[in-house]
């Protein structure tokens, strides 16, 4: 199993930024899909979250401006970020927990996109 991460990129504070993720290889179906961010000194820490059928979850931090969505065809998570600030800067992995075809539940990292929040 891959997780494609793609989205990132350098950005004014106020700005706006989609982080997009996509799973693929051979699975039975992906369960929980997340955002995580790490910056530099720091752990890393959840950022967003969200269930198949569609219940999320935020970090107080981004609740308000961060939008996490799913499209359980394409087996693709999203990150809307807005009224984006410097202390979002880090960066952002995504996550997936993933059933394979012995209804084990494996858990796999994207390789990270770096989000810089910049004037």
């Amino acid at each position: 199993v891959q997780l494609q991460a793609s989205g990132g990129g350098l950005v004014q504070p106020g700005g706006s930024l989609r982080l997009s993720c996509a799973a693929s290889g051979t699975f039975a179906s992906v369960n929980d899909m997340g955002w995580y961010r790490q910056a530099p000194g720091n752990e890393r820490e959840l950022v967003a979250s969200i269930t198949r059928g569609g219940s999320t979850n935020y970090a107080d931090s981004v609740k308000g401006r961060f939008t996490i969505s799913r499209d359980n065809a394409k087996n693709t998570v999203y990150l809307q970020m807005n009224s984006l600030k410097p202390t979002d800067t880090a960066v952002y992995y995504c996550n997936s927990k993933v059933f394979d075809y012995s209804y084990h539940l494996n858990n796999y990292w994207g390789q990270g996109t770096q989000v810089t929040v910049s004037s």
